[in-house]
């Protein structure tokens, strides 16, 4: 068994960052270690630069831009950054100038490109960075606390060199992360000075977080590799939310103990050279100060389970009311959509199995390097009926990366290429160059259902939409857009003939961060048709009180998508015996 994460031993620097993939409760951790250190005598500031932030949640305190007192803790102040609110500002200040001077499709097409979640991270490192080199902040305090951590990429993106205006208004290739950067050049030292500090081990720690699952363990394997190639060294594994034991009579909790111990085997042989430690898992909600100490002390809080099993439950559909659905309208094009970690791999097989029951053909694809998806054809009589594909993402950014190098990267001088290169390392041109083999598959659609795992964003079909009207803004590197690529987006957005299905689980960020997703794809003028609720405790008949009382605590988060008024599914928590 690992250690637990006691802030006592595990904390050095003056500088924490916590950082991980959404859900894994980086924010509870984060105030739960505020809370320790502040409790040992520490002046400590813990500040969030996170979009989606519960901070005022957790301290059940109203937070703002300006530092305020936790006045259940004392020495413990914190601070709401809204990253989202700086790239607003950081848009209109970028855009502004060229208002009344070019055409409107072309600042739309501007705007959009500074709508990406690069926008929102480096406006958020802009926010620490200012924060961190305010000696008359930063004097004031023994530990500075960070939920979120900027990723790999926007750290070797701000620590390029400094002449990428020029580049960007010369770059002659496509969809860019780099246009966020356009007019961050001033601010060059500022970033230079931070980018030192977090790789200095004797200033900071960053502490991934996970949960015991593979795919929130294989993103913080990601990130951990592209912190180090950086120099950010000094890392830490927390695993959130560990099953110390299960009920033995209790074959929910016997089998979501037996699943959390196989993503602890590929934890543990991933992260040989960093030191591991873990959070149990509770069944309470993490609100309020004494229950985030109880839950760092290792306490048990009793939690009355109550009826978990309340009537809004009985009025949500079921998964075969999805399938019969798609069936009965002969719905050829249908997207499961996400965060990683929800489950929409083992949907999207579980719905093709299903309509490959009824006879149906149906061509499954997916971006899931794993070759698990092999499972659905063990049955004979569903061969024939499904074909099964894999996207790899490697392989079509490398293609789309020698292809965009070819075209844009003749008579570009060293450090101009450099700029090329990084700006397609980044998230952006992984989306594009698996749009691209998506719009290829969903040709197929004439002939067979075409089941999507893992969609682009709405914010990416955007920006491809955008380069269909403005090939010489956007898409310069080609100077066309591949039929595919042109009849796909209208096909997305034919309800007739398309359904998405957003895939969440019962908790605040996936949630939170579903219904963005939701918000961004009508921006694209495509209407998700179903939310799907999956791996849900509170309709399972568990007697685990740790599970059962997590079903409790569902319960709200089921409440707000329903509220919404659109069709909803539900489905209970499984091992995923598919995968």
């Amino acid at each position: 068994m690992l250690p637990t994460f006691q802030p006592k031993t595990n904390i050095q620097t003056p500088y924490l960052f916590f950082t991980g993939k959404g859900g894994v409760g980086k924010t509870s951790t984060a105030c739960a270690t505020s809370i320790a250190l502040a409790e040992e005598g520490k002046r400590v500031l813990i500040v969030s630069t996170d979009p989606a932030s519960n901070l005022q949640d957790v301290f059940e305190t109203e937070l703002t831009n300006d530092i305020s007192e936790i006045p259940s803790v004392e020495g413990l102040y914190a601070c709401n950054l809204d990253p989202e609110e700086a790239a607003r500002d950081y848009r209109e200040s970028v855009i502004g100038p060229y208002k009344g001077k070019l055409p409107e499709s072309v600042l739309a097409t501007m705007e959009e490109q500074l709508s990406g979640a690069c926008s929102v991270e480096i406006a958020a490192f802009d926010q620490f960075s200012t924060l961190l080199t305010q000696e008359e902040i930063t004097g004031q305090f023994d530990v500075i606390v960070f939920d979120t951590a900027p990723t790999g990429h926007t750290l070797r993106l701000l620590s390029l060199p400094s002449a990428w205006n020029t580049f960007l208004e010369e770059s002659t290739h496509g969809a860019s992360c780099l246009g966020p950067l356009s007019g961050l050049g001033a601010k060059k030292e500022l970033y230079e000075q931070t980018v030192m500090a977090l790789a200095d081990p004797t200033q900071t720690q960053l502490f991934l977080v996970t949960r015991p699952d593979e795919s929130p363990i294989f993103e913080a394997a990601r990130a951990s590799k592209e912190l180090r190639e950086i120099g950010l060294h000094n890392q830490q594994l927390i695993v959130n939310g560990l099953l110390e034991k299960p009920v033995i009579n209790d074959e929910v909790s016997l089998a979501f103990f037996d699943k959390q111990q196989k993503a602890m085997d590929v934890a543990i042989n991933t992260f040989k050279e960093i030191p591991m430690t873990y959070l149990p898992y509770i069944s309470y909600s993490l609100t309020g100060t004494s229950a985030l100490k109880a839950w760092l002390n290792g306490e048990t809080v009793q939690v009355d389970a109550g009826n978990i099993n309340p009537s809004i439950l009985t009025e949500l559909a079921k998964f075969d009311q999805v399938a019969e659905e798609i069936i009965s309208q002969n719905l050829r094009v249908i997207f499961t959509m996400g965060k990683g970690g929800v489950g929409k791999t083992t949907l999207a097989a579980k719905l093709a199995m299903t309509l490959a029951e009824k006879d149906m053909k149906v061509h499954l694809t997916t971006t899931d390097p794993a070759a698990h998806l092999e499972y659905v054809l063990k049955d004979k009589n569903l061969k024939e009926h499904i074909q099964v594909s894999k996207v790899d993402p490697k392989a079509e950014v490398e293609a789309y990366k020698k292809q965009v190098l070819q075209q844009a990267g003749n008579g570009l001088s060293e450090e101009q290429l450099a700029y090329l290169e990084e700006d397609l390392n980044s998230p952006c041109t992984e989306e594009i160059a698996v749009f691209q083999k998506f719009a290829k598959i969903v040709g197929r659609a004439d002939e067979e259902v075409v089941i999507i795992d893992t969609a682009p964003t709405g914010h990416t079909l955007l920006l491809l939409d955008a380069a269909q009207s403005y090939q010489k803004e956007l898409l310069r590197s080609t100077g066309e857009v591949s039929k595919e690529v042109a009849n796909l987006l209208p096909r997305l957005r034919n309800a007739k003939e398309t359904a998405v299905l957003i895939v969440t689980l019962p908790e605040a960020t996936p949630v939170l961060e579903a219904e963005r997703l939701h918000a961004d794809l009508e921006r694209a003028s495509i209407v998700p048709r179903w939310w799907i609720i999956n791996q849900s405790f509170a309709i399972t008949d568990t007697k685990d009180q740790l599970l059962s009382g997590r079903g409790k605590h569902e319960i709200p988060w089921i409440e707000r998508v329903k509220a919404r008024k659109v069709k909803c599914a539900i489905l209970p928590w499984e091992k995923e015996n598919l995968l």
